[in-house]
This record gives C-alpha cells, sequence and structure tokens, in this order.
C-alpha cells in the first residue's frame, strides 16, 4: 500500500487543472523607412495571423485592398515560413499557411521571434516585427493598439509619380531597408515600449 504522501503527491502531479492560462503576446512594430515610427499592439495568442494583419493595418490606416503577406524569421532576418493572406498555388508536398487559417501560437512561441510583415509586394517593403513580451494571467478579447508613434510610411509607391517628376527608382536594398539592423539598437531609445504591464495608455481596439 503506498504512504498518504506518495497517494498525495501522485494525485496532485496528475490531477489535470480546470483553469486555462491565458496570456497576452505583445508585438512591437518598426520601419526602416522612418526613424520615429512605432506601433505596439497586443493580442490573444490564439488570434489569426489575419487578425494581426487586420490589427496593423488598421493602426497605420492602410486600405485593405493590397497583398500581404507575414514572414517567420530567424535570428538574422532571414525569411523562413511565409504566412500568404490568400491560398497560393504552391507545391502540394511543401507546407503551406493562409493567414486566415493560421493561430499565432501555431508558428509563434517564444519572446524575441522576429517577423516581417511585407505590405508592398513591389517593391518588398515592410516593417519590422518583434514579440516583445508574453503576458502571462491577462486576456484581451480583441487586438488592441497601445502605442503609437511617428508617421507611417506610404502604404505603396506612385511609380507614375515619380516617373512625372523625372525621378528613378532604385530598388535595392537601401530603398526598402537594410535588413542586417539589429533590433537590440531600439531597446533603449523606444523599441521595447511596453514593460509588463497590461493594455494601458493610448489604446485603439479592433
Amino acid at each position: 500500500m503506498l504512504p498518504l504522501f506518495a497517494f498525495y503527491s501522485f494525485f496532485t502531479t496528475f490531477t489535470p487543472s480546470n483553469n486555462s492560462e491565458t496570456m497576452i503576446y505583445r508585438f512591437t512594430i518598426i520601419s526602416d523607412e522612418v526613424d520615429d515610427f512605432v506601433r505596439e499592439i497586443q493580442i490573444d495568442p490564439e488570434a489569426t495571423f489575419f487578425d494581426f494583419h487586420q490589427a496593423i493595418i488598421k493602426s497605420v490606416n492602410y486600405t485593405d485592398d493590397q497583398m500581404t503577406s507575414f514572414f517567420i524569421c530567424d535570428d538574422d532576418w532571414e525569411k523562413e515560413q511565409e504566412i500568404t493572406l490568400e491560398e497560393m498555388d504552391t507545391d502540394p508536398e511543401m507546407d503551406s499557411w493562409v493567414m486566415s487559417e493560421t493561430p499565432l501560437s501555431e508558428l509563434i512561441e517564444d519572446e524575441k521571434q522576429k517577423l516581417l510583415y511585407v505590405f508592398d509586394y513591389m517593391t518588398e517593403r515592410c516593417f519590422f516585427i518583434e514579440l516583445s513580451e508574453i503576458i502571462t494571467g491577462k486576456e484581451v478579447k480583441a487586438a488592441i493598439c497601445t502605442h503609437k508613434e511617428g508617421e507611417a510610411p506610404k502604404q505603396t509607391v506612385d511609380f507614375e509619380e515619380l516617373a512625372a517628376a523625372g525621378g528613378s527608382l532604385d530598388l535595392d536594398e537601401n530603398f526598402y531597408g537594410d535588413q542586417d539592423f539589429d533590433l537590440d539598437d531600439f531597446d533603449a531609445e523606444g523599441f521595447d515600449m511596453g514593460g509588463n504591464a497590461a493594455p494601458t495608455g493610448e489604446e485603439e481596439q479592433f
């Protein structure tokens, strides 16, 4: 017969909890085109990438009529998985992800995870995103923009306007940013905005 303390230990170890842990993902978004541009969005991990996409475009007042994609990146900003706005014709043997069908938590689990959000496919212009914090014990019902600073870059480049002005468009890496920069440089001056607080301050719920 098991001693009482052994039985108690077995029971407490294997009895499932009735309370699932709630949490919030706090993302910080910056642009390499506009130095003072920052957006912070807090969102439920079980929300989809489409929900996140909607929150981003609303926070920067972009129209929702452009092809966009998220890319999960490694620590050096090398693109890995792509999450597309719409189903793409891809190799059926290759994994594919669509925003509306993919929860954030399926591909994002750890703090400091890096992502790109490509909002202008013609030039591959994008926002740089980092999961700055996982806030446990709290929840949000809808995505919230908790910090807004600076004007967003233009959503698209007007080629006709540039041509009429006699300008030329150089689409090398310097046009849409050097992807080798280190986001840790932003920690002291605004990239890491939120601390460990719940959504406070300037908020927009989407």
